[in-house]
C-alpha cells in the first residue's frame, strides 16, 4: 500500500544547517520544488534555458536586475524569465521555495564559489 503524506515548509526548512545552498524537498515531472534559506547578497547570473520561480514563505526578497528591482513579501511569488541577469538579496534571513527544473545550478552559468551541489534531496 502506498504512504501519502505531505510536505511541511517550516519542517523542511528548519533542517538547512547552511544558507544560500537550495536542497529539492520535491519533484514533478521534470520540475523539483527546493527549499532554501538566504541572507545578504548573492552573485549576478541568469538561467538561459529556464524561467524561475520563486515563492516566499518568510522574510522579504529582493531581486536586483539590471533595470530594476522586484520585492517579494511572504506569501508572494515572482518568476524571472529565462535569460534575464539577476541577483536575489535579503536584508534578513528568508525562507524560499524554487521551482526548476531539474539540473537547474543556484549561479546558472556564473560559476565560482557561490555554486552549490545541486540535486541534493533534504
Amino acid at each position: 500500500m502506498t504512504s501519502y503524506h505531505s510536505i511541511n515548509f517550516a519542517q523542511k526548512i528548519s533542517k538547512l544547517d547552511e544558507l544560500w545552498s537550495p536542497r529539492v524537498i520535491s519533484e514533478m515531472n521534470e520540475y523539483q520544488f527546493k527549499a532554501v534559506r538566504i541572507q545578504g547578497d548573492f552573485i549576478w547570473h541568469d538561467h538561459p534555458e529556464t524561467d524561475e520561480a520563486f515563492i516566499v514563505l518568510q522574510g522579504r526578497l529582493r531581486i536586483d536586475f539590471r533595470d530594476g528591482a522586484v520585492l517579494i513579501e511572504a506569501g508572494e511569488m515572482f518568476v524571472v524569465p529565462k535569460g534575464v541577469e539577476h541577483k536575489p538579496f535579503a536584508e534578513e534571513e528568508v525562507h524560499l521555495l524554487l521551482i526548476e527544473p531539474r539540473g537547474t545550478l543556484n549561479t546558472g552559468h556564473a560559476g565560482g564559489s557561490r555554486t552549490k551541489p545541486n540535486d541534493l534531496w533534504l
